[in-house]
């Protein structure tokens, strides 16, 4: 986007067709709506192109009942999307008939809704967030997007983006992006340097963004918490809360790669 004052990112599902109107919402309305009632009900969840972020797979994880590495492994397919040093996660789809279709697609639609995905639960948004590291938190705004079969947008209810934010339950999902953004704007300078695509470090980083279970073993084999004298009670929340482990395996690879990071200060 020349010209704006984000360094942007889009975060949504994508489809050959839809429209996003490059005006920010702010605080406009916009009519929406989506419940079994509309004739598109589920058509979002066939054909779907789905990036994946690291809480996705923490929030899969609850909905589904398994392990992490079982997720990335029966689940995603790994892609070259934006940035050329590190892959992309995506959602492997099934085949369904004529079409290929979302894995957690049941007869009375999303098997996972609770725990989907953050994209899904963004949708008609789509979400920009500035990719500047010395800014601090980041700052966000959000468009609308638009795919052609999609009936939502004809309904009566008019709502704005704090209330379908609120409404998703999106706050938790957009701040764990944030730190994910963090991460992913370093990846982008190719802080791997020699080893090139599928080295040691880049594996280690990858398993530390998306797979949170194989990184809780390497955290204790290793004794990385120890060395970076983390607190008992603190190591304890890592061996069972996989959102917190998460947070600091983020910051952990912050730290790993030479970036902004409050790990190894004194």
């Amino acid at each position: 986007m020349p010209g704006q004052p984000f360094f942007c990112r889009y975060e949504g599902m994508k489809e050959q067709n839809q429209q996003v109107e490059r005006t920010p919402l702010g605080e406009q309305c916009f009519p929406f709506a989506c419940h079994p009632g509309v004739a598109c009900f589920t058509r979002c969840c066939r054909g779907v192109d789905l990036d994946l972020y690291p809480f996705d797979i923490i929030e899969l994880k609850k909905g589904l009942g398994i392990g992490s590495e079982q997720i990335m492994r029966n689940h995603t397919r790994l892609s070259r999307g934006a940035n050329p040093y590190f892959p992309t996660v995506k959602l492997k789809l099934v085949e369904c008939g004529q079409e290929f279709v979302c894995p957690f697609l049941g007869e009375q639609g999303c098997s996972v809704y609770h725990h989907r995905m953050g994209a899904c639960r963004t949708y008609p948004l789509e979400r920009a967030v500035d990719r500047r590291i010395e800014r601090g938190r980041a700052a966000d705004c959000y468009f609308l997007t638009k795919h052609s079969y999609c009936l939502g947008h004809y309904e009566d209810q008019q709502v704005n983006v704090r209330q379908w934010l609120r409404s998703q339950r999106l706050a938790e999902h957009n701040m764990m992006n944030e730190l994910w953004t963090e991460v992913d704007t370093i990846l982008r300078t190719n802080p791997f340097k020699g080893e090139g695509s599928g080295g040691p470090t880049q594996q280690l980083v990858f398993m530390a963004c998306y797979n949170i279970d194989g990184f809780r073993n390497f955290v204790l084999e290793h004794g990385v918490l120890e060395s970076l004298s983390i607190a008992g009670r603190q190591r304890r929340c890592y061996q069972r809360d996989d959102k917190e482990l998460l947070k600091f395996a983020l910051e952990w690879v912050k730290h790993l790669l030479g970036g902004p990071s409050f790990l190894g200060r004194r």
